[in-house]
């Protein structure tokens, strides 16, 4: 057989993938710094290894009687381009997953498990790892399993050193069990429960802000003491799985779940409420957190704008019948929450949520 360098393909300047901007060597190396992650994560239904072509959930296992599985996947926009700015990426990943299994839980679903997909100009295995074990505790803390993902280097797409996520989680919920419950309806209470402050929502806003202030995200946060300014913008999303389940599951009562994103109460709300129903929220019944002020008297943003835009302090909202709602409450506390009787639901009439009261710090 002719030698390779006889071969009538040969090139003296043949091109490799790596010289093209694709290193399949760090893709492993990273698969192999992940691993121990992922194991972490593990649950009951996901006892496998990453590096398959598909990632297995035995469902099962997990003892539902009439499952129905509930799908949802998201990302963490640009509050991206902050974690990269600042070059801190090991809370972002916390974002990526609770975006997805918050949205789970608002139909009652106990998420199960979870896969990631990481696209960047040029793979650096230390920062991807960095995402990678937010993920990781991100999973953790909903109690769900990350059970695969994807890496993808895309020299040409992506400027270097940016990046993108995107992430997708499976949950399952018994079928009579599903939310929001069919008995919502006028004179059920609302209750807001805490969020850690932004999210991961409005920050093509908070960013176009910042720019005009001329602050840079290295200086001291003009909010927050003891963080500088990025600290404090990256500050993950919290997370409302376990809380809620064990609600759920102790003493029932909630009939419906709000996770306020994009688009704030005036949007999400509507998404679980019934023909004729209307909610009624009470903006004095919780203090607007201090990042939330800053921004607005910072921008120059009316309040109806704010409230559109941003969580304003309350992450989820609950519905319960009047008179389980302290029952309720006391019982989210004690897990950890801080909760908020911030209004209830009426009678529609001319807007499908109103207000009243003032956002104040």
């Amino acid at each position: 057989m002719a030698d390779r360098k006889d071969a009538p393909n040969a090139q003296k300047n043949a091109l490799t993938y790596a010289q093209a901007g694709v290193d399949i060597e760090a893709g492993n190396a990273l698969v192999r710094a992940i691993a121990p992650l992922a194991k972490a994560t593990r649950r009951t239904g996901a006892d496998g290894d990453l590096g398959g072509f598909g990632g297995l959930f035995d469902l099962a296992a997990c003892n539902f009687k009439d499952p129905v599985l509930v799908a949802a996947n998201d990302g963490v926009g640009t509050k991206l381009k902050i974690a990269i700015d600042v070059d801190k990426h090991d809370t972002v990943g916390v974002d990526l997953v609770a975006m997805c299994v918050n949205d789970l839980i608002v139909q009652g679903a106990e998420p199960l498990f979870f896969l990631d997909y990481f696209a960047t100009s040029t793979l650096d295995v230390a920062r991807a790892r960095d995402v990678i074990a937010g993920i990781s505790e991100g999973c953790t803390q909903a109690g769900c399993a990350l059970i695969g993902g994807e890496t993808a280097e895309m020299p040409g797409l992506y400027a270097p050193k940016d990046y993108d996520l995107a992430g997708f989680s499976v949950g399952a919920v018994e079928r009579t069990q599903i939310m929001p419950a069919p008995s919502i309806g006028p004179g059920d209470v609302l209750l807001g429960l805490a969020s850690n402050g932004l999210h991961s929502n409005g920050f093509s806003l908070v960013r176009k802000i910042v720019e005009q202030t001329g602050l840079q995200w290295d200086a001291d946060s003009p909010f927050s003491a003891g963080d500088t300014l990025g600290e404090a913008m990256l500050t993950p999303t919290r997370i409302y799985v376990k809380p809620v389940l064990e609600t759920l599951r102790t003493i029932g009562g909630i009939k419906g779940l709000v996770h306020v994103t994009g688009g704030g109460f005036q949007e999400n709300l509507p998404r679980i409420l019934p023909d004729g129903c209307a909610a009624h929220i009470d903006l004095d019944s919780w203090q607007l957190p201090p990042v939330f002020n800053w921004l607005q008297e910072t921008g120059g943003i009316e309040d109806y704008e704010l409230l559109r835009t941003f969580n304003c302090g309350i992450g989820m909202i609950a519905v319960i019948a009047a008179d389980s709602a302290d029952a309720v409450a006391t019982h989210l506390t004690s897990t950890g929450e801080t909760v908020f009787r911030i209004g209830y639901l009426k009678h529609a009439g001319d807007a499908q949520v109103s207000f009243t009261g003032y956002i104040r710090p």
